[in-house]
């Protein structure tokens, strides 16, 4: 694979430490210099307070309880990002129903052609050595 997300950062929130694992993989072959997990919406937005991220994924379903929480946080910083579910008729609603989202199980190139859509709107800067 190619290196679209050469120097980013990018949160990911899943709560499958194997999906997890398998995400994070993909995102260091595509050049990710940061990723950072969270497996529950409060520690996503914790992380949000207190890191600065170029994309992020969301898995919807948490241990039974939605994601929409960190995606506001996320569309209130300016910060693109994606859906993943393992549902295939899971309403997103009307706000969030314009967001890509990617069913699982997904293939590594589904995931890094979903990203690379993102990425015309996201802000890369400069890491500092």
């Amino acid at each position: 694979m190619d290196n679209p997300l050469a120097g980013r950062r990018m949160l990911v929130v899943e709560d499958e430490m194997m999906v997890l694992l398998n995400i994070e993989d993909v995102l260091a072959d595509l050049g990710c210099v940061s990723v950072t997990a969270a497996a529950t919406s409060a520690r996503a937005l914790e992380l949000i307070e207190e890191q600065v991220f170029d994309l992020a994924m969301l898995d919807i379903n948490l241990d039974g309880k939605t994601s929409f929480a960190v995606a506001e946080a996320l569309a209130a910083c300016g910060v693109p990002f994606l859906f993943s579910t393992g549902y295939s008729d899971y309403d997103l609603g009307e706000a969030w129903r314009d967001r890509p989202v990617l069913e699982k199980p997904y293939t590594d190139l589904a995931l890094a052609a979903i990203i690379e859509r993102l990425l015309p709107a996201a802000r890369p800067e400069p890491v500092m050595a």
